[in-house]
């Protein structure tokens, strides 16, 4: 995870966010929410921002759609059940076939992330999941709009 960034991420960083519910079940014996369930918070803004943003369209079996190929977190403070998550996305790297994504999960008033993450799609078809494709160009005019300078 030496590639996530080292100085802290704030909101500013971040041009798009969601706010993300945690649920009873997010919680982990230990009494926060479990590691795992942050991935799923990363996963949950970043489809939203493509369908919403990208017209990606899950339901289409011809669809090209994003496969996750890395992902990594670095843990700064614990969320609970039922504390909202604010989700932050960007957009690090776009390539031909693939894009980096870097995600803030931020607490309700919090200037700092209390967890930082990336996250790498690759585009392939949906019928054929192995060979990658071209990011279609809906979703590259989306991803372009949370591009940061890097």
């Amino acid at each position: 995870m030496s590639d996530l960034p080292k100085v802290p991420m704030t909101r500013a960083d971040y041009p798009h966010f969601l706010i993300v519910p945690t649920r009873w079940m997010d919680n982990d014996i230990y009494g926060h929410v479990n590691n795992v369930v942050y991935y799923s918070y990363f996963d949950t803004v970043i489809n939203e921002y493509l369908l919403r943003s990208g017209g990606l369209d899950i339901h289409n079996p011809e669809a090209v759609i994003g496969v996750c190929a890395e992902s990594g977190c670095r843990f700064k403070a614990a969320f609970t059940f039922p504390e909202p998550v604010e989700a932050g996305l960007r957009v690090a790297h776009l390539g031909r076939r693939s894009v980096r994504y870097e995600i803030g999960l931020f607490k309700r008033g919090r200037k700092e992330a209390a967890a930082e993450g990336h996250f790498v799609h690759v585009f392939v078809p949906r019928g054929d999941m192995t060979s990658a494709v071209a990011v279609p160009d809906a979703i590259r005019t989306a991803l372009e709009a949370i591009q940061v300078a890097g």
